[in-house]
């Protein structure tokens, strides 16, 4: 793993919270997304070298929406960059990581992702981000 890509925050309004972190960062965000597989939008801040992305659930099915009825807005992942996501994916499975996904989806912010499984990891939700190379 290179570095921490970005932390992502679920939050119950997007357009609320991007105002609360516009004053805390003191700038403001910098692009929003909607990734309709995973029913949400996305808003990034640039904080240095990592990122911090807020993530509204669009429906009540959005895995946000889940999170946020059962333990309320926070952090919802820690999103680490790699620079093969395969070989990632067959590595952390084989040190007994649960993998969601044994392929990697589309995500925001023009990456291929994939997640580990939080009781497999001290019960954070960690993910996997690869650039998209076009």
């Amino acid at each position: 793993m290179k570095h921490i890509e970005h932390i992502g925050i679920a939050v119950k309004n997007l357009e609320e919270s991007n105002d609360l972190f516009a004053k805390l960062l003191g700038k403001p965000h910098y692009k929003t997304e909607a990734v309709v597989s995973e029913g949400v939008n996305t808003s990034f801040f640039k904080v240095g070298e990592n990122k911090i992305e807020l993530l509204e659930a669009t429906s009540e099915a959005s895995p946000i929406a889940k999170f946020l009825a059962k333990k309320g807005e926070g952090v919802h992942h820690i999103a680490f960059a790699v620079d093969d996501i395969l070989s990632e994916i067959e590595r952390l499975k084989k040190e007994g990581f649960t993998v969601l996904h044994d392929l990697p989806k589309k995500g925001a912010d023009n990456k291929l992702v994939a997640f580990l499984h939080p009781k497999s990891s001290n019960g954070v939700l960690i993910e996997l981000c690869q650039e998209i190379k076009e």
